[in-house]
C-alpha cells in the first residue's frame, strides 16, 4: 500500500496508525540537494528510507514511480513524502515506465558493476553465476548469521537479491565483510577480490533487472553468460599484490576496463 503524505512529522512511526516501523515498511522522500543526489538508510528504529533529490536528478520522477510500483509488487508498506502537487506529476508522468522494463533507459548506467572477496569470485566462477546472500545461505555457501548492509540499514528484503554499486561502493562492502564491521574509509588497505562488470542493456532486455527508485538489481540469480563482459583482478589491473584500498583498485579496474573494452562507464 503507498502512503503519501506532505510531511513526514515522526521517522520513528509509521503515520497510518503511528505503530513502530517494521520491515514491512519504506519510505522515500523528495527532497532539494544540490550536494547529494541520493541518501539511503536506516537510523534509531525508523524505516529504511531512499531520499531522492528533485533538484540534481533530472528524472526524479521516474525514480519515484519505482520506488511505488517495486513496493506495490512485493506487498510492502510504503510512505512517500511528497507534495501532492509532484505525486500526480509522478502518476502521470510514470505512465508507460515500469519498474522492470526491459528497456535501458537513457540515464541509466551500461554497465553495472558488482564487487566480491576472491573466496566467493572461486565459487562464482564455478557455480556460473551470481547468487542472493538469502540463495547462498539456503544453500550453505556462507556461514555469517546475517550480510553486512544489515549494519548500513539495509532492509532483510534486501538479501533476496544481488546488488550493484559504481565508484568504490562495492570495495567499501568487500572490505566491510572483511572487517566484520563497516568501514567507509576508502584509502584503508584490504584484500582485494574480484569486480565484476555487466551489461545492464542485456540484463534488461532479458527482464532481469529490477529498480527500487535508487538502486538497479537482480533477483536471486545472475548467470555470468552472456552477461558479464569482464572480470579485475589484482594480477589482471597490473598491481603488485592482491593488498590494495578501494579507491585504488576501483580506479585501477575501471581504467583496465575501459582499456580492455572500450566502453564507457
Amino acid at each position: 500500500m503507498i502512503y503519501q503524505v506532505d510531511k513526514l512529522k515522526d521517522n520513528k512511526t509509521n503515520p497510518v496508525d503511528n505503530n513502530k516501523y517494521d520491515s514491512s515498511w519504506l519510505i522515500l522522500t523528495l527532497m532539494d540537494s544540490d550536494e547529494n543526489a541520493a541518501i539511503v538508510g536506516a537510523d534509531n528504529g525508523g524505516a529504511y528510507t531512499i531520499k531522492i533529490s528533485k533538484s540534481a536528478n533530472k528524472n526524479w520522477q521516474l525514480a519515484v514511480g519505482d520506488f511505488m510500483e517495486y513496493c506495490n509488487a512485493n506487498h510492502f508498506n510504503a510512505v512517500v513524502e511528497i507534495s501532492q502537487e509532484d505525486y500526480n506529476y509522478v502518476l502521470n508522468a510514470y505512465n508507460g515506465h515500469s519498474f522492470r522494463e526491459q528497456t535501458l533507459r537513457d540515464y541509466e548506467p551500461r554497465i553495472l558493476i558488482h564487487s566480491t572477496t576472491i573466496e566467493n569470485w572461486i565459487l562464482i566462477q564455478r557455480d556460473g553465476m551470481l547468487k542472493s546472500w538469502n540463495r547462498l545461505k539456503k544453500e550453505k555457501q556462507i556461514l555469517e548469521e546475517q550480510p553486512i548492509g544489515i549494519q548500513l540499514g539495509d532492509p532483510t528484503s534486501f538479501s533476496d537479491y544481488i546488488m550493484f554499486g559504481g565508484g568504490v561502493t562495492g570495495e567499501i562492502v568487500v572490505n566491510s565483510k572483511q572487517s566484520g564491521k563497516i568501514v567507509m574509509d576508502i584509502d584503508t588497505e584490504y584484500q582485494t577480490g574480484a569486480r565484476l562488470y555487466f551489461d545492464a542493456r542485456k540484463m534488461a532486455e532479458d527482464g532481469l533487472l529490477v529498480r527500487d527508485g535508487c538502486h538497479q538489481k537482480v533477483k536471486e540469480v545472475l548467470p555470468l553468460e552472456p552477461y558479464l563482459v569482464w572480470a579485475a583482478t589484482w594480477d589482471k589491473i597490473g598491481l603488485s599484490n592482491a593488498i590494495s584500498t578501494p579507491r585504488k583498485f576501483a580506479e585501477a579496474s575501471d581504467k583496465q576496463f575501459y582499456i580492455v573494452t572500450r566502453a564507457q562507464l
